[in-house]
């Protein structure tokens, strides 16, 4: 039974992240006047089919681990002769037929559409689902700290650091970051008074939070739709700053994982509510939204690169050196799968 729910959840989870990408390149073809050829759900053969009135197939195939939309001629997008020698009536809706700037929106959608999922979905959570806060009240003061140092004491109430009101011990953590070149205005309750310090710049103010201080909150619209934003930049940012230190050797490439890792996460997150399975699916969008962006030829953010340069330089690039970059790049694509597929299964199998 575990078994059924954890494929169940990883089919959910990438068939959502899956389809809301390339929905998003399939609605800005059709908005740029480009023909879709086919929109899969899965891979491989299919197993029903049926086209819409514009003549694109729609298909759900028999490997349903993501999908793919074929847009009519982008294949043809480092080949302009054979763009060229087409007769008129087979340039109508093919992708090299329509400007360069629409040719990005098209291949800009996806990640784009992505990252609105991720920021709706975290707005929704954060509006309808209550989390349980942790209180700006100290609990404790390290001795010989800089709070210390400035009089703070167990059961103060921080209300404001620096002119902002102060609602949760985050946000304590976050102005500490801000202040950390200079002295912090901080005001704190204390019983029925209301005192002014300054804490010094430091790694650590040395306070610690009272954990017997909680309440559960929801946000309000526009609050939620704030900390939505907030918290789509905050995931993209952890996730490329994880694949520079794993570049620079400071983080391990072992903690990379294929689609059996996100199969566990989302099996556990099902098995944790609704919210919690809401909350991988925002993940992995971010997650692949960032990766897509990456500059390698072969993904999204590598044709959006070669967009730009041809934009500057006044010509298109092909030719046997864009041939050889394109398959380099599916190369390092295959390398990557085969490492995260064999840090799964030598996870699965005890062998690290």
């Amino acid at each position: 039974m575990h078994f059924i729910s954890t494929v169940l959840a990883l089919l959910i989870v990438l068939g959502v992240v899956v389809f809301v990408h390339e929905l998003g390149h399939f609605l800005a073809a059709r908005w740029a006047g480009v023909r879709v050829n086919t929109f899969s759900i899965g891979f491989g053969p299919a197993i029903a089919k049926w086209h819409d009135r514009r003549g694109t197939q729609w298909q759900i195939a028999c490997i349903p681990l993501g999908g793919y939309v074929s847009i009519y001629g982008q294949e043809d997008m480092f080949d302009r002769k054979k763009y060229q020698a087409l007769p008129k009536e087979k340039k109508v809706g093919h992708y090299l037929s329509v400007r360069p700037w629409k040719q990005f929106i098209i291949i800009a959608a996806g990640v784009t559409m992505n990252f609105i999922l991720a920021w709706g979905i975290y707005s929704a959570t954060f509006m309808f689902h209550p989390r349980q806060v942790q209180l700006p009240v100290v609990g404790q003061v390290i001795r010989e700290s800089v709070a210390f140092k400035s009089g703070v004491k167990p059961g103060d109430n921080i209300l404001n650091i620096d002119g902002k009101h102060i609602t949760n011990w985050g946000e304590i953590i976050i102005a500490k970051e801000l202040a950390s070149a200079r002295d912090a205005d901080v005001l704190i309750a204390r019983g029925k008074n209301v005192i002014h310090i300054k804490l010094a710049p430091s790694e650590r103010w040395g306070l610690v939070a009272d954990g017997s201080k909680t309440e559960f909150r929801r946000k309000g619209f526009f609050s939620a739709i704030y900390s939505g934003a907030r918290e789509t930049y905050y995931q993209s940012k952890t996730l490329l700053i994880v694949l520079k230190q794993i570049i620079t050797g400071e983080r391990s490439s072992k903690q990379l994982g294929s689609f059996i890792t996100i199969a566990q996460v989302s099996g556990n997150a099902m098995a944790a509510g609704f919210f919690a399975l809401l909350s991988i699916i925002a993940l992995l969008s971010v997650n692949l939204a960032v990766i897509n962006l990456l500059p390698l030829p072969v993904l999204d953010g590598g044709y959006l690169l070669i967009l730009i340069v041809e934009a500057i330089i006044g010509r298109k690039l092909g030719g046997k050196g864009m041939e050889i970059a394109i398959t380099c790049g599916w190369f390092l694509i295959i390398g990557l799968f085969m490492l995260t597929m064999w840090n799964d299964l030598a996870r699965v199998f005890g062998l690290m």
